[in-house]
């Protein structure tokens, strides 16, 4: 038996806490993107491909809550930080028409050998509590990742654009034509991973994407 601690502050959790305590959960930078169509996320996006619409949850710092949240999500198979993440930001998506209308959620893929490794997608239990919560189907396999890639946290946004431009496929049928998607992932950095992401959804005739993600590191 081992006692249930804050993914935040690695503190004992109490009776109704979950996951994440509720000190840590007052703490968190939260972006309040769903009142602004045009917010920073949208911004990351806008002139390098069409959208609908992109918002992020929460601030990513260096050495904040979040990095903290997230690491334990990425690296420590703490797979209900996600389920949790998802839960509290449906609340809100819920009444935020763009997303609560939209046809399906494609979390962003990981090569199969990187899958192998890590042995999950973080992004999968954030994805599957999304599409619960507002009733949307998840299309795990509409996007596919040809390319095995390390860590891009040193390359710049240029760098990152030439790996990523040829990383991601799509395989699509006619059913799927002039749908909504909506692309998730944890963090939106540069952006550019989830460019690529959505121009390979755009090959699908009619096809129309959001981003949503868990959080936007602030410049």
């Amino acid at each position: 038996f081992y006692p249930k601690v804050c993914a935040g502050c690695e503190e004992l959790l109490l009776s109704g806490e979950d996951v994440i305590c509720i000190k840590c959960r007052h703490n968190i930078p939260l972006t309040n993107h769903l009142d602004l169509l045009e917010n920073e996320a949208y911004h990351k996006f806008f002139g390098r491909i069409p959208i609908v619409s992109a918002s992020a949850m929460m601030y990513y710092h260096k050495k904040g809550i979040v990095q903290r949240i997230i690491q334990q999500l990425k690296y420590k198979n703490q797979q209900e930080i996600g389920r949790i993440i998802g839960q509290w930001y449906s609340d809100e998506l819920k009444n935020y028409e763009l997303i609560s209308t939209a046809d399906a959620i494609v979390p962003v893929p990981l090569h199969h050998r990187k899958l192998r490794e890590r042995g999950y997608n973080q992004v999968t239990s954030f994805a599957n509590a999304l599409a619960e919560e507002l009733n949307i189907e998840v299309r795990q396999n509409l996007l596919i990742r040809k390319v095995y890639s390390k860590t891009q946290t040193k390359k710049n946004l240029f760098g990152r654009a030439e790996v990523n431009s040829a990383i991601f496929d799509v395989n699509f049928s006619e059913k799927d034509h002039g749908k909504h998607y909506v692309i998730v992932d944890d963090v939106i950095t540069t952006g550019s991973t989830l460019e690529a992401c959505g121009r390979a959804i755009l090959k699908i005739p009619g096809a129309r994407i959001s981003i949503l993600c868990m959080a936007i590191s602030e410049s």
